[in-house]
């Protein structure tokens, strides 16, 4: 009797399964070209040529789903659940889904299958066991259980997938990272060896696909990276397995993945200049062609974190330029060769019960198999960022930085930078944005490509102390308003030239936090599904190149902006239509700025965030007897040639000095160098008190006094000036060569070290290809000086002409670049001739310099005998 009550419920269960048919069951895929990432109850799209990925459903099931296929044989996707156990579920392609009670199927969970091309479904779970369900829906056996086999020998896998080359199975499995081949119809297991591409990893792969070729896909759980082996159908257990980098995809757990393996997957042709893929990325940027043809292989050097740590705000630009301009001036380079090794002692990964927290204490040591670890903390950014302490490690491989991490601590919120907010307008592109799985929480990783044409891999998170300072809750956000505000954080920036040290780096990071305080809460978003991969200001035109993984149809532009350094913000918004394009250009027509800080959104997944600023002006000020009048900046109402680099921005500037006082704009936001040989003069409009040293700053010259200089004399109404390159000389009269030009500099003196009022007005600064011949110019023959005699014995006339009557100062100096005379003279319009007296002068070579006045004159060479 109990038997019979026992059926009856059976019955009357599968019944109520088989007919829970929801509204869009007859809707199939029917072999799309996507490929689909099953997590716990949600879908996710992924496009395996760029690893782009984005969420298309959730909660598509009561129980999470696992062991998901693609089924040729109707169209539809399949998967076996959890809940109820022994059941299995049909998905259509807008994720309505029928289910179905298999009563020979195990109460454990089933997390691998896939489907043959005559409907039947492969599932197992773990162990050597696995079943045989017939899906052919023009079967009389359709759902029907047909076989419960055994594998030929025990595998520690998470997925397998059907080739439709051949009609195999294939997986790979963890931790050994060898390529199985399993023939489906006795189980019979066969090893094809480790999986080059992956030797010393320790991942899971939880989804695996192929395409029509026989390419077959391995997605890492842990990192999200896709890694593709070349036509599997062909592999012997002797020959050379073809194995490399695909794409950056989204990490997952608790997963599987199913395909179409009869539809293409787009291939990347590493040579021909083309995007044949449609990634965005060309030939050698593209992660598939690493290590092909001439395509090195993604481990290039990447930049090192003593330049590292500035700020996605407005105070970027300004502070970070004094910064840069101190560290100029004072001929400051960071040497890895000089710079303190950090060792591993035995107090590495213990708790410090001696002292406070220290930011050391987090930095993880002989974990990326480095050579070793340095120190290169930029304590300077205490001075200009909100961070409280800093300290910084370069990870070093064959003398080549592989990896860095910048740690901070901030009282008042989270620190206010992330590499990827910045970087973009400043050059760098953004390849990819998604997740890395560490400790089961998804982070998220970006992709950035600098612009000297590294790649980084890139994670930032946040650890702030709770629970009356027992535990530590850590924090991941794409945009920095998701963190709390006026509290305590220790902050993490990691990047890496390798993804997978970049995920060994952040696995420490956090088990050293945890070492310390126990990790008692996660709160990570999700990256943004549309997001800027490049972008550009220019002539008042934001140039952006967007990326849009979900297909939005419009986004919303809203920025707050400054249209100089000493303006108030300004407030725009706008609509961007997106399109049906996967990456699209727009140009917006924002007017002449100084910096903007914008978002893009749909309003309901997580927003894009900018940052970017034109090179800035400075001022130093930093003279004890120096006090500012008046530090003005001015749009240009100019129109620049195009042959001319323009300097946006006109500035005044008035200061009372007893010493000098100096006005700079960086070319650059970063005093990144900027190679100008192809101009030949520096042009402006200005006025001002007297005599104005031009200083161009290269990059290459560590001691300021050798740095090439000009001087022009100001008066009291707006003048022209041209200076051709040839008038910047240095006292140690070396070659001019201005390939790596940083900043270009504006000092006013108190010539006799009395307190004087100053003031530069400048205007229209550009530099420029031609030669301008206007009233206050003159041709190159014109500004020749000429000595006679020389050799000087007792005494040289210096013979020039000047178009107009001016002031100005002349200056001998000896070989050392010492001045051993100098006077001030007035000098008329047409012939002038100054006559220098050799009084004491002992024999040998000097240089005579005419400073100031609108006429610049090449310096000349005596000889005293």
């Amino acid at each position: 009797m109990k038997q019979s009550i026992r059926q009856s419920n059976k019955i009357t269960f599968l019944f109520f399964l088989v007919t829970f048919i929801l509204k869009g069951q007859n809707i199939p895929f029917n072999c799309d070209y996507n490929a689909y990432l099953f997590q716990n109850n949600d879908v996710y799209s992924i496009d395996l040529a760029s690893g782009n990925s984005y969420l298309v459903a959730e909660n598509v099931t009561p129980g999470n789903i696992n062991a998901t296929a693609y089924n040729p044989a109707d169209g539809f996707i399949w998967g076996s659940l959890t809940s109820p156990e022994k059941s299995i579920v049909r998905i259509g392609k807008d994720f309505e889904t029928t289910t179905y009670y298999i009563d020979e199927l195990s109460t454990s969970n089933s997390y691998v299958g896939d489907i043959n091309s005559q409907g039947v479904y492969y599932l197992k779970g773990g162990g050597t066991t696995y079943y045989k369900v017939n899906l052919d829906p023009g079967s009389t056996s359709y759902t029907v259980h047909l076989a419960t086999e055994t594998l030929s020998q025990n595998i520690s896998v998470h997925d397998w997938a059907f080739n439709a080359v051949d009609g195999n199975l294939y997986t790979v499995e963890k931790n050994s990272n060898i390529l199985y081949r399993i023939d489906p119809n006795n189980g019979s297991v066969l090893s094809l060896g480790e999986v080059p591409i992956l030797t010393g990893l320790t991942y899971t792969y939880g989804a695996v696909y192929f395409d029509a070729s026989g390419r077959f896909y391995v997605s890492a759980n842990q990192t999200g990276t896709i890694y593709v082996i070349q036509n599997v159908q062909d592999l012997n257990t002797t020959g050379i397995m073809n194995s490399n980098l695909f794409a950056f995809g989204p990490s997952s757990s608790s997963n599987d993945g199913a395909r179409c393996p009869t539809a293409p997957v787009p291939q990347e042709i590493c040579d021909n200049g083309i995007d044949d893929d449609g990634d965005g990325l060309v030939d050698c940027e593209d992660p598939s062609c690493s290590g092909y043809g001439s395509c090195p292989a993604i481990l290039p050097p990447t930049s090192g974190a003593n330049d590292g740590g500035l700020e996605s705000n407005s105070r970027l630009s300004e502070k970070i330029n004094k910064r840069s301009f101190n560290r100029a001036k004072s001929g400051y380079r960071f040497d890895e060769n000089s710079a303190q090794r950090i060792m591993k002692t035995n107090q590495y990964a213990q708790k410090n019960l001696v002292s406070n927290i220290q930011l050391q204490d987090f930095i993880p040591l002989q974990i990326i198999n480095e050579d070793y670890v340095i120190n290169s903390t930029p304590s300077d950014l205490l001075s200009i960022t909100n961070a409280t302490e800093v300290f910084s490690v370069d990870y070093i491989e064959n003398d080549i930085g592989i990896a860095s991490i910048l740690a901070l601590k901030t009282e008042n919120g989270v620190y206010e930078h992330t590499k990827y907010i910045c970087d973009r307008l400043l050059g760098a592109e953004l390849l990819s944005v998604s997740t890395i799985e560490i400790n089961n929480q998804s982070f998220i990783k970006s992709l950035i490509k600098n612009t000297d044409g590294t790649i980084e891999f890139v994670l930032s998170l946040s650890a702030k102390i709770i629970n009356n300072e027992t535990d530590f809750a850590v924090e991941s956000h794409w945009n920095l308003d998701k963190y709390e505000g006026d509290v305590t954080f220790y902050n993490f920036q990691i990047w890496s030239n390798s993804l997978d040290d970049l995920y060994r780096l952040g696995e420490e990071v956090l088990f050293l936090l945890n070492i310390e305080k126990p990790i008692s809460s996660y709160n990570n978003s999700s990256p943004p599904t549309v997001f800027v991969k490049k972008g550009k200001y220019l002539n008042g035109s934001l140039n952006l190149e967007i990326v849009n993984t979900n297909a939005t149809q419009q986004i919303n532009f809203d920025a707050g902006f400054r249209t100089t350094e000493t303006s108030n913000f300004d407030y725009t918004s706008n609509v961007i239509n997106l399109g049906d394009g996967y990456i699209t250009s727009h140009i917006l027509e924002i007017g002449n700025l100084f910096d903007v800080g914008f978002r893009i959104g749909d309003g309901f997944s997580t927003p894009d965030d900018l940052f970017m600023s034109d090179g800035p002006w400075g001022i130093d000020d930093s003279q004890s007897g120096t006090l500012v009048n008046n530090y003005t900046v001015f749009e240009n109402d100019f129109s620049f040639d195009n042959l001319d680099f323009p300097i946006e921005r006109n500035i005044e500037f008035s200061a009372n000095t007893n010493s000098y006082f100096a006005a700079y704009r960086a070319l650059t936001p970063r005093f990144k160098a900027v190679d100008l040989t192809n101009y030949n003069t520096f042009k402006l409009r200005a006025k001002g008190t007297g005599n104005l040293e031009i200083t161009i700053v290269k990059q290459s010259i560590t001691d300021w006094q050798t740095q090439k200089k000009a001087t022009i004399f100001l008066g009291d109404e707006f003048q022209d000036y041209e200076i051709p390159f040839s008038s910047f000389v240095s006292n140690n009269n070396s070659n001019i060569d201005f390939n790596d030009v940083v900043t270009i500099v504006f000092t006013m003196i108190s010539e006799n070290g009395m307190q004087i009022t100053k003031n530069m007005e400048l205007q229209n600064l550009r530099f420029s290809e031609s030669n301008l011949l206007s009233a206050t110019s003159f041709t190159a023959s014109n500004n020749i000086l000429k000595a006679f005699p020389n050799p000087m014995e007792t005494h040289t006339e210096i013979h020039f002409t000047s178009i107009n009557n001016d002031f100005l100062k002349y200056v001998l100096y000896n070989q050392l670049g010492e001045i051993v005379y100098q006077a001030d003279c007035v000098i008329r319009q047409g012939e002038n001739v100054i006559t220098v007296e050799r009084n004491n002068l002992s024999s040998g070579l000097y240089f005579f310099k005419i400073f100031g006045g609108s006429v610049f004159y090449k310096p000349l060479k005596i000889i005293v005998k």
